[in-house]
């Protein structure tokens, strides 16, 4: 094996690793959101933020190697990067269900407070410009 088959097989190797530790942080991430821990998701955040960094740094260093060109057409080559485009996909769908679980979170969320808001001075309960429920606060004895 030369050293520029090495290099590229330890960039390619990079990726597979920088991917598997994404996936890792997707299933947290959605552990966190479950339980709803703030803290821990801004961490993870910061960490999915730094890692896919890394991921973009890895990829440019393989898109700079020297005959890639010539790797690309070569079986082991194929076969790495097919791997590595099925653990992308499967990082997408994980996200995709993450991003879902927020959306839903937020929709329940934006539901107690009407439900709140609206318990609370149903006579006040109005909406803004932008069709968010809001309690009119002014009470009586408010000269406008």
């Amino acid at each position: 094996m030369t050293l520029a088959v090495a290099s590229v097989t330890t960039l390619l190797t990079k990726q597979h690793q920088h991917l598997d530790e994404l996936m890792l942080l997707l299933r947290q991430e959605l552990a966190a959101l479950a339980s709803r821990n703030i803290n821990e998701l801004e961490q993870i955040s910061s960490a999915k933020y730094a890692l896919l960094q890394q991921l973009e740094a890895t990829d440019v260093e393989l898109a700079n190697t020297t005959d890639l060109e010539q790797y690309k057409q070569q079986d082991w080559f194929k076969l790495e990067v097919e791997s590595l485009e099925h653990k992308l996909e499967q990082c997408k769908q994980h996200n995709s269900v993450n991003q879902q679980t927020l959306e839903q979170s937020q929709l329940t969320l934006a539901r107690f407070k009407t439900e709140i808001l609206s318990s609370r001075g149903k006579s006040g309960l109005t909406y803004t410009n932008k069709g968010v429920p809001s309690v009119d606060s002014k009470g009586k004895g408010v000269k406008a």
